[in-house]
């Protein structure tokens, strides 16, 4: 398995097809979310993926800052049904992580964090700066680190 961090324009094909179908599989299937994943910041965003051969087995979405907040955040964070409880989502997150602070150079961090997830996230240095709140029908808790 190998870890890759690639803007829009240099994933292949493949991989965004493989980013999207596990991104409907997880948010549209397995958690109902019926919202519009294609937001038009995909673009925008540096894409943090573990591939498994040809599958993608972690992933998440990461946000300059100014595009979706005005910190840079996290996204869009999944780890296939048949990787789970292997660690591969802290794995997933230090990656983002250390991108956003080595090559961005940016300091604060935030995630929309789903509620159930937030002691996951405060792990990592996540602190909750919200209430939980409904988005999609799934509580939510914004969340920083570094602030």
């Amino acid at each position: 398995m190998e870890w890759y961090i690639k803007s829009f324009a240099e994933l292949n094909n493949d991989e965004l097809y493989e980013i999207m179908k596990q991104r409907c599989a997880v948010f549209v299937v397995e958690q109902h979310c019926m919202d519009l994943d294609l937001d038009g910041l995909d673009k925008l965003s540096a894409h943090c993926y573990l591939k498994d051969g040809d599958k993608v087995a972690a992933y998440c979405r990461i946000l300059p800052a100014g595009s979706k907040y005005k910190q840079a955040s996290i996204g869009r964070v999944l780890v296939d049904q048949a990787y789970r409880r292997q660690g591969l989502a802290t794995k997933l997150m230090e990656q983002a992580i250390g991108f956003i602070t080595d090559e961005w150079k940016e300091s604060v961090i935030k995630v929309q964090a789903q509620a159930y997830l937030e002691k996951f996230y405060g792990s990592l240095g996540f602190e909750s700066v919200s209430d939980v709140y409904e988005d999609v029908g799934i509580p939510h808790i914004d969340m920083l680190r570094g602030r």
